[in-house]
Order: C-alpha cells, then structure tokens, then sequence
C-alpha cells in the first residue's frame, strides 16, 4: 500500500522537474512527509540518498518513516558521536555499532538505499577503517571455539566481564558465551557442545535468563578505532613526533590498550580521513531538511568544535569539516517549510493536526473528493483505534510508524497517522521493551570488609569465602569477624542465615558468647509490635466500611490498553491485576504503588483511573507540585485522546475564572478525571460522584492535607504512589495490613551513564553543558550553596550567553520555585541551576547532563538519585560529580566519590546506594521513628521481627525457625574456576539455600544451567544436599552425619509397622528408638551420589514416597 503512495509521488510532475534540475542544487518547498520525499527520490533515482536532519531527535523520526517507506534493509541511521571529537570521549557501544552498520551497508549499498544522519554527524570524518570490517555473523551448528570468540569479540571492541548486562559486553563460563551486540535489542547466550555453538537464545539483562531461541545474531564492531598489529605498528612510529598527552595517547594504542576517548587520536594516526558523502556511490543525491536549521545548527557545533581543539592544543588536520565542505560535488535538495522554490506539493495537516473530530472531518470531505485515505499506526491496536475513529470503510490501513501524514494533491492521496490524530508523543525515541526487575537476577555485594548480620550471633563483619575440609568433607564457609577479635565459620548452603547490615549507620560488633544480641532484638520486637497493632487496628476499620465495587473491564478497558506503547512489565502487569480485583471487591481499596521514576506506575493510574470513569465514576488525581500534575495532564490526555474522556487540571496557577469553570464542570460531572495539587482538597471543590483518588508521593504533603485525605479514604478508593523504592522483605512483612504493589523494573534502553569524577575544571564544565546545548538537549547544574546560586547562575550566563538558565532552591517562594521549574520542564530554558532539590521525583527525558560543582558534600544516595535525573530516554548521558581541587577530601568522602565513579550502572555494585534509599522508603510507610530500631539490627533481620509480629496479631502461627546440620563426606561447594566473582557465587549459593521446596529448588537448578552451562560435579553434589535438606525438613530431621561407615539421621520418627519393614526398605538399616536415631549403611556408595542415596533411604524408611517425589528427581538429576 506505501509502495502505491510512493509511485504517486515519483511520477507527478513536481517529481519529473526535479530530477530535471540534477545538475545542480535545488530548493523545494515540503510542509510535511520528508521522510516520504527521501523515500521516493531514492527510488526514483534507484540509488542511495544521504538525508541530513538538524539534530538527532529528526534523524530518528525520519529513519523510522523510511524504513517503513523502503523496508529496513533499505535503510540505515548514521548517528553523530555524543562528544565532540577533541573532548577525549569515546562513542558509547551502542553509537559506535550503528556507525559501523550504517557505512558498511552504504559501502555495499545498490539501487534505493536511504542513509539518515545529522548536520554534526554529516560533517566529522571517518576512520578509514570503519565499515570495513563486516558484522561477525553467528548461527547454531558452526564451529568457533569460545577462546578463539572471545579473541574475535575483543578485535570487534567487546568488553569481557562477569556478568553481560549492556551492549558491548561479552562473558564466558564454562560450555556458555553470553553476549549483546551493538545493534541488537536483547543479549544472546551461546551454548557450546564442544567446539560447536549447540544453540543460541536470548536473554534477559535483570534476570539473566533465557528467552526464545535466536536463529541468526549479527556482531558489529563496538569501537569505530580497532588497535590491529598494522594500527599499532603505526602508532608506535608516529608517538615520538608529538608531545605530552597526545604522545601518551598514541603509545598507549601502539601498547594495544583500549581506553576512554581513543578514537580521537583517528585524525593523527591516518593520511586521510573521509567524509560520510564521500562514501556514497555516483549519482547519489544529499538532501539536506529545515536546511536553514540544518546549517545554523552545523555552524555552531564546528565553530564549538575548532574552538575547543585550540584550547587543547590538537596537533593534528580538523576531524571536523564545514558542512558545505563536507557535501561539496554532490546534487543537493534542501527542503525548506518556507514558501520558497520548488512547491513539492505536500502539505499538512495544520490546525487539524491533534485534534481529532476536526481531523476525522477534513478526511471524510476528502473522501467525497475523490480522494484515496490511508491510516498508519504504530501497533495492531492502535491501527483498529484509528480506522474505528476515522469510520472510513473504504480507507486503506497500514501499521507503519509513520510521524506525521500529509495531502498530496495532484495524485488525490491523504495520508494520516496515530499521531496526527492524537497529538504527538513526548518521547525521544522509539519506546524502550521493559525487562525483568532489577533485583532478582543481580547479586548484592557483600564484599570482605561489609557489616553482615548473623540471625543468632548478631552483627559482624564479613571476612570472605574460605573452602575447608573437614572428615572428608570439602565445602565453602563465609567467616565473619566478631568483637574481641572473635571469627565465625558459617557454612555457605544454609546461607539465609547471614545478611548485609544495612541499616544506615556504622553498627557496633556483637560479642560472641554474650546475650547482647538477643536483648537487642527483644527491645526491637517490642516497638515493632506497637506499630504493627496500629496497622493491623487500621486495616480492620477499613475492611469493616462498604464501598463501591466497580465491574468486570470494558471492551474499552482492552483498546486503552493494547495502544499502550510499551511492553509491560511481569510486575507492571501483577501491580495492575491487584488494583482491578481491589477495585472490583465491595470494600474501599488503599493500595500503595512503589517504584522509581520512569518505571511505570503512571500507566497503573492511568488504567485504574480509566476502569473508574468507564463505570461512571469521577477520578481525582493528587500531586505535591505543578509540574508534576502537568506531567501527568499531558500523559493522561494522550492515552485517553480516543476516547470520550475529558481530563481537566486544577491549581493555583490557573486563572481563577478558569478554576471556576473547572469546578462547576466537576461538581455536574462534566470532567471525569481532574488532576491538582492541594488546590483539590480545598472545601469549595465538590464531586458529582468521586469513585477514585490517586495520590502521587503522599509523604510530601502537609498534615492538614494527609488529615483531609484521610476523612476521603474511608468512602472511596485510594491508589497511592511513590518514587521512593520500598524493600521487598518490608513489603512481605506487610502483607495481610498494607496493600503495596512494588514496580521497580529499569527499561531496558537505559543506557549507563557515563560518569566523571575528579577535580573542578572549568573548560570541562562548560564544555559539558556547550555539548548538550548542541545536541538541544537539557543540563542540570548542581550547585548546594543558596547563598551563592545566583552568583553562579549569572557567572554561567556570562561563559554561555547561548543558555537559557532559570534557577531553583528550597528557600524560593513555592509560587516562584514551581514556576521556574515548570519552564524548565516546558523546555523554555536549557539548563537549570539548583540545589539538590531536583534530586526525586523530577522527570525531564530530554535532559540528559548533570554537573555537580562540589559532589565532595553529597552523600552517595544523594549522588545516586541525582544521576539518576539524566539518562532518562535512550540518549547517552554525561555526570560530573566535581571536588574543589583545593580542599582536602575527607576518607569518607573519597570513598564516596569512589564508589560513584566505580558504579556507573544501575547493576549490582550500586545495591548499597539502593538500599539507603529503600530505608528512606520504609521511614515512609512505617514512620520516621522506626529508623533507629531498623539501625540497631540492621533491615533484614527488623523485616523479619515485623513478619512475626503482625503473624502474632492476626493469630497466624509463627514460621519455626529451622537448622538442619548435614555433614557428609562430600565435595559440595561452587568451584571458582566455573564462577569466578566471590558475590556470584554467594548469589547461587542463596538461591541454592533459599529455594522452599524441591519444585523451587529444580527452577534455580535450571536457572543455573541456563546461565552457567553443565554443572561440575561438586555443584551437581550441592543441589543433591540442598535437595536432602529440604526432605529433612519436611520430616523434621535436624541432623544427617556419618560416623565410621554409617550414616545417621535424627531425630525420626517411625511408626512400629515402618521399624518392622525396615530392613526390606533400607537394607542394613537399623532404628534406635529411645534417641528416634536411624542409622543407614551406605556400604560402596560414596562421593557426588552419597546424598541422594541418603534421601531416598530415608524417604522409604520414613514413608515419604510420595512428598519426596519431586526431591528423587532432583536428586537424580544432580547425579
């Protein structure tokens, strides 16, 4: 159908005078369907075409619509280094894949073939060597030893690490290659037979398990400077000839290292560099769209870019050329939006666009002109909406991710998208796929050195891993340090017995031998109980009051969300399913939602707030701020566009005619979703009928408006949320008198980011934010000083009048503050100084740069929250955390600054950070006074006193605390040599230990073999014990041990019939019992099959056939 609309177009008259007037440049008028026009001329020439967009968010966009134009093979985005050459950074693995992608397809490029790229990318020259290189290619069946991969994957710029979580990164263990290519949208694992690749699946980063099976996997080069025997040699003979760091640099690629920024040296180290337009084959043409844009934006990132190489000292040619150098000898098309040349005779939507009766008219008058309609949309549902709305029988309909449509006259087609109907989505890129959440899959580190706390002995500090034999048994233990100089061994399979203390504050060592610990935790249960019995009181008022129960979900509850553009998440959708059955049930629901920005709690709301309204009901949507309720008016207005919903906002900064006219249209139930601050719980706003409040981040409203939110939560439903992340354990420990739904999956796209730290250097700085101002992006300055911001504000101003800068601090009127950061948040300022107020809640995707001036006075959650304002979209983004070079740091601070250079991913080294945070979160829920009992035993161990509190009130019994001691002569432990990272390790061992059944226990046997490959021996005997110790605990057997050749197990019941049968069931068995002791004779079976052997004894002696059925198997598949 696109290919019918593009054959329109070459052949109308505008099309035949413009390829007439090849010969030389030519200006054309096209209001809309550029990526249409490129499309066409490329077909019409049957040869490549370079499009050049303004800036990155365009070349997107149009590379999309050509793919859906062409077809992808026929298309290929080129996207400009995030740096500018001369500043020492090296594209991320992602940019630098889709570089060489980009010209190793242009170079082999024929017939039709659209290369889309920016102004800055169009203008920087290229290694010689980039595109040249083709993409490894992998498929199941060939023969690639994983050394000699992993040597291949290396040359290709890949990083070998422990675990695979970004692109870039490779990892080998055992039989298994994990992988994630630079292009690709998912890791794959390789699974080798040998030699041989036996199959190739993918994999989830968060949980690091398989997904579906991969049936072909391309592998670019990840780094555009790749230091071959030829480049080196090269490097080596050209370093004497220059000096300092630009010599340092070149021995540094002659000695074969790979570092940060390497690829700058490209410039000095070949004759020549070429330009992208110099790779295009003849009678290629450049179309240039916004052209005036194009070459003003061109004009400031080269004038930036020769300025910088001068205050650097670069020694070598420019890597930079003037644009209308770069694309010097080749037949250029600027596209203009003004009434200017060549009138291509497209045009668009205009007033219509967005508004989508008047849109939905203009097309049905086209119709009855006889003109041809087609719809495109995104995704099957959001097509079925659009041809529904539209109500055009006879409307062709596409799913193509078209931007914007068009009316082309003289071939009597109208072309129009989601988005012109709609309105146009805030997002940068195409909407990321969502993974698993982040801690299920990601060991915590607990590294020699770290406070640990043992559930009987108290807190300690954990010393590492030891392997210790002992009878003949070899397994692993983690020592942990007491006072008085006191070392515990603690053995590695019952390893729930042991936790990171996170608790705050530096604990004091528990005293082996003493009952200090056991004081401390009775003082603790105490006030925990307190607390508890108010929750439970609580949670008894509200289940005893009558609500409204909303009906089952609507066929329009299923359009809204199959247009959702996103994947859901496995918690996302868990989250949703609890807040529909709390809606649909007859008594008033109050459940808390809890995850951090950007992680989809908005669409729960969304989905809950519009079940409401479809059942009659009116939704209030509550929020601390303006620029929040804004946010969300935008969000909510977009996802119900289609549909009958009408969404209105309220809040102080409204004219107060208008807040009138609100209020009345909510008070007859003319607006069913109103989204405020407190302005909502003023006395004049009154419901028609109010079925659903939705409270965004209660903890930051006065007690006045909690009191007043507590008189509404007695009648209707309450769905809360906060961006502050809530512990798992506490969220357990609740369950049964606080309903929570935790949502704490990171998208998937999020790149790192990367991160700087060291001391304050002004030309970095305000080369930092002149970077993204080029990239028309946004910067957030910290700068935790009021009494100075505004000086620092102004002296920025002064360095970059370019910038639009507004600034921010706590001690600014509310008023004024909300103001500014609304303008901020409207893009009408570029880059925002502040205190550490911006640092939650506050989501600005385009803002992707972050300086903080003197990171040495910031606490490392503070630091964490604060990075994670930027890096928002799927853009590369840049922190610097800056010390003043002058001041000496404190060790504290030192390591503080350390710890957030090491971390720069939201993976597991960064847990410690997460988990002050999550105490934050607790203080929330709980009450800021539990903070010091939470200290004094560390989280885990206090989550724990509150299960077994609330389990006390609610007259549940108690879970009974079980130590089985296994001693068998056996080599039961994780070889180092198959995972060779000590928290991996401890991670398998806690999954091992802390898996509830044999069905749980066979799920992480699985998600062992999937991750690591065939399990050695001594692991196979691992989950054998585990699988024994789970059948002593369902018998109630607290000890298995061997004493010269027997092996005896107590205590164990068994009736008399069972005693009299023993010696058919377990030959040589015999049965004491005054000590209820069973004694086993194993006789020649010994090693790896001695404790599956002891288990299936035991299970026949004790009648347990059946209960054990599933341990059997594991058994015997760990033999």
């Amino acid at each position: 159908m696109l290919e019918r609309v593009l054959d329109a177009l070459v052949g109308s008259d505008a099309f035949e005078r413009l390829l007439l007037h090849r010969a030389r440049p030519i200006l054309a008028r096209a209001h809309a369907g550029e990526d249409a026009v490129v499309a066409a001329l490329a077909r019409a020439l049957d040869a490549p075409v370079m499009m050049v967009t303004p800036g990155p968010r365009e070349a997107e966009s149009i590379h999309r619509g050509v793919e859906a134009w062409l077809g992808p093979e026929r298309s290929a985005l080129l996207p400009a280094w995030e740096a500018l050459p001369y500043e020492g950074i090296s594209p991320s693995p992602e940019v630098a894949a889709r570089r060489a992608d980009a010209v190793h397809r242009l170079r082999g490029a024929r017939g039709p073939f659209v290369l889309v790229t920016t102004g800055l990318a169009a203008m920087q020259r290229l290694a010689p060597t980039l595109g040249t290189v083709p993409p490894l290619e992998l498929v199941a069946g060939i023969e690639v030893p994983p050394d000699e991969m992993a040597e291949r994957l290396v040359a290709l710029g890949y990083v070998r690490t422990d675990v695979v979580e970004h692109r870039g990164e490779f990892a080998v263990r055992g039989g298994v290659l994990d992988l994630f290519p630079g292009t690709a949208r998912r890791p794959v694992r390789l699974e080798y037979l040998g030699d041989e690749i036996e199959s190739i699946r993918g994999f989830t980063p968060a949980s690091q398990l398989s997904t579906a099976k991969v049936v072909r996997v391309e592998v670019p080069p990840v780094r555009e400077l790749i230091a071959d025997p030829e480049l080196r040699e090269r490097a080596e003979r050209l370093a004497p000839k220059h000096l300092d760091r630009f010599r340092d640099g070149l021995q540094r690629i002659a000695d074969g290292a790979v570092f940060e920024g390497m690829e700058s040296f490209a410039p000095l180290l070949f004759d020549r560099l070429p330009l992208p337009a110099e790779v295009l084959p003849r009678g290629s043409w450049v179309v240039l769209t916004q052209a005036r844009r194009t070459h003003d934006r061109a004009r400031q990132a080269f004038e930036e870019a020769s300025a910088l190489a001068e205050a650097s000292g670069w020694p070598g040619p420019p890597a930079l050329a003037p644009l209308d150098d770069a694309l010097d000898g080749r037949v250029e098309l600027r596209l203009s939006e003004f009434a200017e040349g060549l009138d291509l005779g497209l045009d668009g939507w205009g007033t219509a666009q967005g508004n989508p009766a008047e849109l939905a008219r203009r097309l049905a008058d086209l119709r009855t002109r006889g003109y041809r309609v087609v719809l495109a949309a995104g995704g099957h549902g959001s097509l079925e909406r659009v041809k529904e709305f539209v109500a055009l029988p006879d409307a062709g309909a596409v799913e193509a991710p078209l931007a914007n449509g068009f009316v082309f006259a003289q071939g009597r087609l109208a072309v129009v998208t989601e988005e012109d109907l709609f309105g146009s989505r805030r997002h940068t890129r195409e909407a990321p796929r969502f993974t698993r959440r982040r801690t299920d899959a990601i060991a915590e580190e607990l590294r020699p050195g770290d406070f640990a706390v043992h559930r009987v002995h108290g807190v300690g500090r954990y010393a590492g891993i030891r392997r210790r034999a002992i009878g003949g048994a070899e397994r692993d233990y983690m020592v942990l340090e007491y006072a008085a100089g006191d070392r515990l061994s603690v053995p590695t399979d019952p390893v729930g017995m042991v936790a990171r203390y996170v608790g705050g504050d530096v604990p004091r060592l528990s005293r082996l031998g003493t009952n200090d610990w056991a004081r401390t935790t009775r003082r603790v249960k105490r006030a925990v109980k307190d607390m508890a019995g108010e929750l439970v009181r609580l949670y008894s008022v509200r289940m005893s009051v009558e609500g409204h129960a909303f009906g089952p979900d609507t066929p329009w509850q299923a359009e809204l969300e199959d247009a959702f553009p996103h994947v859901e998440t496995g918690d996302q959708l868990t989250a949703i399913e609890e807040v529909k059955a709390d809606m649909r049930r007859p008594k008033p629901m109050d459940r808390l939602i809890c995850g951090d920005v950007g992680f989809g709690k908005t669409e729960i709301a969304v989905r809950a707030a519009f079940k409401a309204v479809m059942d009659g009901k009116q939704v209030a949507v509550l929020v601390p701020t303006t620029l929040l309720a804004e946010q969300h008016v935008i969000t909510f207005g977009e996802r119900f566009a289609p549909f009958p919903v009408k969404v209105a906002m309220l809040s102080r900064f409204i004219p107060r005619a208008e807040q009138q006219r609100i209020l009345e249209d909510v008070a007859t139930g003319a607006i069913d979703v109103v989204i405020g601050t407190h302005r909502l719980l003023s006395r004049d706003v009154a419901f028609r009928d109010l079925g659903l409040l939705i409270v965004d981040e209660e903890q930051r409203f006065g007690v006045a408006h909690k009191e007043r939110l507590k008189k509404l939560r007695t009648h209707v439903d309450v769905l809360t949320m906060t961006a502050t992340p809530i512990p798992r354990t506490l969220e357990m420990a609740l369950t049964g008198i606080r309903d929570m739904s935790t949502v704490d999956t990171p998208p998937e796209d999020r790149q790192p980011v990367l991160t700087y730290v060291g001391p304050y250097e002004e030309d970095l700085a305000l080369g930092a934010v002149r970077r993204e101002l080029l990239r028309e992006g946004q910067v957030f300055w910290v700068h935790n000083r009021i009494s100075t911001i505004d000086r620092q504000a102004a002296w920025l101003q002064e360095r970059v009048p370019e910038a639009r800068i507004v600034v921010a601090h706590g001690r600014m009127d509310e008023s004024e503050l909300e103001r500014e950061m609304l303008r901020f948040w409207d893009r009408e300022a570029d880059v925002l100084v502040s205190t550490v107020i911006i640092e939650s809640g506050l989501d600005v995707p385009s803002a992707n740069t972050l300086v903080v001036d003197s990171a040495d006075r910031l606490g490392l959650a503070q630091m964490y929250q604060l990075r994670g304002r930027v890096g928002r979209s799927s853009e590369r983004a840049f922190a610097y955390f800056f010390f003043p070079p002058q001041r000496e740091l404190t060790e504290e601070a030192h390591e503080r600054l350390a710890t957030i250079s090491r971390h720069q991913a939201l993976g597991s080294g960064f847990q410690i950070a997460l988990r002050d945070l999550e105490i934050r979160g607790a203080g929330n829920v709980l009450g800021a006074e539990q903070h010091g009992h939470i200290a004094a035993v560390g989280f885990d161990t206090y989550a724990r006193l509150l299960q077994e509190s609330v389990a006390e009130l609610r007259g549940e019994p108690l879970p009974e605390e079980q130590e089985i001691r296994i001693d068998l002569p056996v080599r039961a432990f994780v070889p180092p040599g198959w995972v060779s990272q000590e928290a991996l390790r401890l991670d398998l061992y806690r999954r091992i230990g802390g898996a509830g059944d044999h069905e749980a226990l066979e799920r992480v046997r699985s998600e062992t073999i999937d991750r690591y490959g065939r399990l050695p021996d001594e692991v196979q005997t691992l989950f054998a014990v585990a699988s024994l110790r789970l059948t002593c605990a369902h018998l109630g057997v607290e000890e298995v041990s061997t004493y010269r050749t027997q092996v005896r197990i107590k205590p164990v019941e068994l009736p008399p019939d069972r005693i009299r049968e023993l010696g058919d069931l377990a030959p040589g068995a015999a049965y004491h019992p005054a000590t209820a002791t069973l004694n086993l004779e194993p006789g020649r079976v010994a090693g790896a099959e001695l404790p599956g052997w002891v288990e299936s004894a035991l299970r026949r002696a004790a009648g347990a056939e059946r209960a054990g059925a599933a341990g059997e198997d594991v058994a015997r598949m760990a033999r």
